[in-house]
């Protein structure tokens, strides 16, 4: 390849990258290194799955990336091998996969991540991982929506159950 063909691949790779920091909702860093690629391929399923895409990208190109989106803080959180799982929708299933898997994998390290434009820290991605996901919240509204409505018709049943008792009596 030419110097002018490597050029331009790595300002492709930028742009998709601007491209990713600007649509998403949220992303996770993580360190892999010493991640087997058994363990990589389960974890790229795991986040396919739930609608995450994760990059391993040159910490060089992810800065530029970072600066051209408007993303600040992050500069020391790329250092070493860094993998980048983005999600458009989902803010909460990035977190949870990667500390859910970092628990069962050491290998893997949570560097950092952001989360509806905040660069956030471990703790924070750690503390979004234990929260429900969507789809778990929406049944969790869902049934607390449903409680009131099933109190009553158990009291009107009742009601009625006892106003048979009466007239059979």
């Amino acid at each position: 390849m030419s110097r002018e063909q490597v050029l331009q691949e790595k300002q492709d790779i930028v742009s998709a990258l601007v491209d990713k920091f600007e649509s998403s909702a949220a992303f996770v860093i993580v360190n892999y290194r010493g991640l087997t690629v058994a363990e990589a391929t389960d974890l790229r399923k795991q986040l396919r799955d739930a609608g995450v895409d994760m990059h391993v990208v040159k910490n060089t190109m992810i800065r530029k990336a970072a600066e051209v989106a408007g993303i600040e803080g992050l500069d020391d959180v790329f250092v070493g091998p860094t993998a980048i799982a983005f999600s458009e929708e989902e803010v909460v299933a990035p977190a949870k996969i990667m500390v859910e898997f970092a628990e069962e994998v050491e290998a893997l390290v949570v560097k950092g991540g952001y989360m509806e434009g905040e660069v956030v820290p471990v703790e924070t991605i750690e503390a979004v991982a234990k929260l429900p996901s969507r789809d778990g919240l929406l049944s969790m509204l869902l049934s607390a929506l449903q409680a009131p409505v099933r109190n009553a018709a158990l009291a009107f049943k009742a009601v009625a159950d006892k106003k048979e008792d009466e007239d059979a009596a």
